[in-house]
């Protein structure tokens, strides 16, 4: 008898059984906007989204007279806050509930009033609930302005984000 090799025939379902990168990035938009929706700190300091996909967020601020500290550049707990919500994003934009463990940063040089400030997280590591992420903050002509480095934990359960 021969041996006869069985080929799965495609299936009108086979769509639905991965999410396409597009939808991913769609997951990861939305969780975004639901995120900024309910942060109120980012919203107060006018951090706005510029992209967002899988382990990864673009977000820019920039800098007030509000934000100055006593040498009339931007105060660290500003630009730090810029680079944790770009963190809390890009980790948070698989729609898994994660918080961060810990983070610190360098900063390299001021940033002055009316600068317009661009935090780019990346996901460097991803393993069961840990996770690591660099961030740059940059000037609106590229300068590096900080680097943060976070690190997260998922919880159990999805953000919150996209419920109503």
């Amino acid at each position: 008898m021969k041996n006869v090799a069985f080929q799965r025939l495609p299936s009108s379902n086979d769509h639905m059984t991965e999410p396409t990168k597009n939808d991913e990035i769609k997951l990861a938009e939305r969780v975004a906007q639901g995120m900024l929706a309910q942060d109120a700190m980012s919203r107060s300091l006018g951090i706005s989204i510029v992209e967002v996909r899988p382990g990864y967020a673009r977000l820019k601020m920039t800098v007030r007279a509000d934000m100055s500290n006593s040498h009339s550049i931007c105060h660290g707990g500003a630009i730090f806050t810029l680079a944790d919500s770009a963190f809390a994003f890009a980790c948070n934009s698989y729609n898994r509930s994660t918080v961060a463990s810990g983070g610190s940063i360098d900063f390299v040089t001021p940033a002055r009033i009316g600068e317009e400030l661009t935090a780019e997280a990346t996901e460097r590591f991803l393993s069961g609930r840990l996770g690591l992420y660099d961030v740059a903050v940059t000037d609106q002509s590229g300068r590096p302005i900080a680097f943060f480095r976070g690190r997260s934990y998922r919880v159990t359960g999805e953000t919150g984000a996209l419920r109503e």
